[in-house]
């Protein structure tokens, strides 16, 4: 591996050597595949464009990073600027480096938004970011071009296997009563956590090397020292599964939401809706306890499971009855 890590480090070196100009740019690019750009985005799609096509990008999404952190933490492999002093790392990162979460989420995230637009521009603007997003990882020194490369083949992948078992899962869903799909999706977001439970176990004997805290800690002294064995993440992308796919269960129980409208109920919806994602996100987020135990992990998954349920059934329950959208019918 120290040959890959070497050449990847050398194409990262020449990439900032480009110029201090290419920071700021990467930084927006980047931006574009950070959770804090899907929670502004991804609930703006599923209440005024289309709700499938939300819903569907939203829960492909949660499964997909709650896989990337599993698959991280089998391969446990550093950061460009843990491994090597020389790569300036622009953000600070905690996670293993293996595969680019930002490559593997841009895949999945514009593809599935391309898949279910089905024009021919959309693919075009979903190619050209999956490719700018993933080059800015590496343009910030915070993942090796391997990385980003294995996450765009592996996002690739889980979205063909997603888009085949989409239908095949709904199906099964139909079947069920109302309860037995709660446990479900339960149970599959449960299996995400164990997942990575498992994977987290198989690194029992291994040890993070010092070298990576520090030179981690040498680029941000001001931020924590790194736990990239951390299971928030992924306790946070379960969590968010449930409560996407609960509230969309719930809400098809009485009835979905048309998204069509004028332009004044658009931007009231999405203020309504993303004041309520801001507090539910960010306001638990300031109030529940934090760290790596279970009842924080409760708390967490509890917080993401709300702001899941509200973008999918509260939040079109309240346009539906302040008449800033219709039920369909």
């Amino acid at each position: 591996m120290d040959t890959i890590y070497e050449i990847g480090t050398q194409i990262i070196l020449w990439l900032q050597g480009l110029g201090n100009w290419l920071i700021k740019p990467m930084e927006l690019i980047t931006f574009l595949g950070n959770e804090e750009f899907y929670l502004l985005v991804a609930p703006a799609i599923l209440w005024c464009v289309d709700m499938t096509i939300g819903l569907r990008t939203g829960l492909f999404l949660m499964i997909n990073g709650g896989l990337n952190s599993v698959i991280k933490l089998i391969f446990h492999t550093p950061r460009p600027y843990w491994y090597d002093t020389k790569v300036v790392g622009i953000t600070h990162e905690t996670s293993f480096s293996f595969p680019s979460g930002h490559a593997q989420n841009s895949a999945v995230v514009w593809g599935s938004l391309a898949h279910g637009l089905r024009r021919r521009w959309a693919w075009i603007v979903a190619v050209v970011l999956i490719l700018l997003i993933g080059l800015s990882r590496s343009v910030l020194g915070v993942h090796f071009p391997h990385d980003v490369i294995g996450g765009w083949l592996i996002g690739i992948l889980v979205l063909w296997a997603m888009l085949r078992l989409e239908k095949p899962v709904l199906a099964f869903l139909k079947r069920q009563s109302f309860t037995g799909q709660i446990i479900a999706v339960f149970i599959a977001s449960l299996t995400l956590i164990l997942l990575g439970a498992a994977a987290s176990l198989s690194m029992t004997h291994w040890t993070l090397p010092q070298a990576w805290i520090a030179n981690a800690n040498a680029a941000f002294p001001y931020e924590p020292l790194i736990e990239p064995a951390a299971l928030s993440g992924l306790v946070s992308n379960a969590g968010a599964f449930f409560g996407l796919a609960l509230g969309a269960l719930w809400l098809a129980r009485r009835g979905s939401m048309e998204t069509r409208g004028s332009a004044v109920q658009y931007l009231a919806r999405y203020l309504i809706g993303i004041a309520g994602v801001f507090l539910l996100w960010y306001g638990l987020g300031l109030i529940f306890p934090r760290g790596e135990a279970l009842f924080p992990y409760i708390l967490r998954y509890l917080r993401y499971g709300l702001v899941g349920v509200w973008i999918t059934a509260l939040a079109p329950m309240i346009f539906i009855r302040f008449g800033l959208a219709k039920k369909k019918a």
